[in-house]
């Protein structure tokens, strides 16, 4: 299983400025949107990372794209950080022309339930 897959996610802090992540749940988080948003092909020496969400954009809003960004989302996720995390389910719903993705995952190290939500148009 790759671990240290590459440059670490920044986070914004209150104040607006930018920095590492200050604990677990945020580095977790952050490496979680690299998967969801970087495109197979996109980094040279890991060329199979990630998943390609923002490339659905232009598909079809209906369910056959959902359960394809479902069975994606949970694939990519259980290859890239399934050392880190358990994909406990994954929902994409359309609302007009946005698409919102509700991840629920399990943390490996304590068993602690989490989510993430994102949407996009």
């Amino acid at each position: 299983m790759p671990t240290g897959f590459g440059f670490p996610f920044l986070v914004v802090d209150e104040t607006g400025g930018v920095g590492q992540p200050r604990d677990a749940d945020q580095e977790l988080h952050g490496k979680i949107v690299q998967v969801l948003f970087t495109k197979p092909g996109e980094r040279v020496n890991l060329p199979a990372f990630g998943c390609g969400l923002l490339d659905l954009v232009f598909d079809p809003n209906n369910s056959i794209m959902a359960a394809a960004v479902e069975f994606t989302i949970g694939q990519a996720l259980t290859r890239w950080l399934g050392d880190e995390l358990v994909v406990a389910g994954v929902e994409v719903r359309a609302d007009g022309e946005a698409q919102t993705v509700e991840l629920a995952y399990i943390r490996r190290r304590d068993l602690a339930r989490r989510a993430v939500r994102v949407t996009f148009r």
